[in-house]
């Protein structure tokens, strides 16, 4: 399953944390991902740089979760998704 483009999967969750500044998006991360089965993806729209360049991505490797994410430059924001891989 890790072989799967992240983005393409149908997402369980979306949460919108547009305005919200560190640590905000990260806690919301933490609680969206808790819990998620193997395959599961979650779909975070962000426009805090320091939350998706740093913070999450450190997050998601220290649970051995996989992140993608797309820059919308013209929206001013990244959709973030989160993924628990399979074995």
């Amino acid at each position: 399953m890790s072989e799967v483009d992240i983005k393409t999967v149908a997402p369980i969750k979306e949460l919108d944390v547009l305005g919200r500044v560190c640590p905000y998006p990260l806690v919301m991360a933490k609680k969206a991902t808790h819990g998620l089965n193997e395959g599961e993806v979650v779909k975070m729209l962000c426009d805090s740089e320091a939350s998706v360049t740093r913070e999450i991505p450190a997050f998601c490797q220290k649970k051995g979760l996989l992140i993608d994410s797309i820059r919308r430059e013209d929206k001013g924001y990244w959709e973030v998704y989160i993924m628990k891989p399979g074995e």
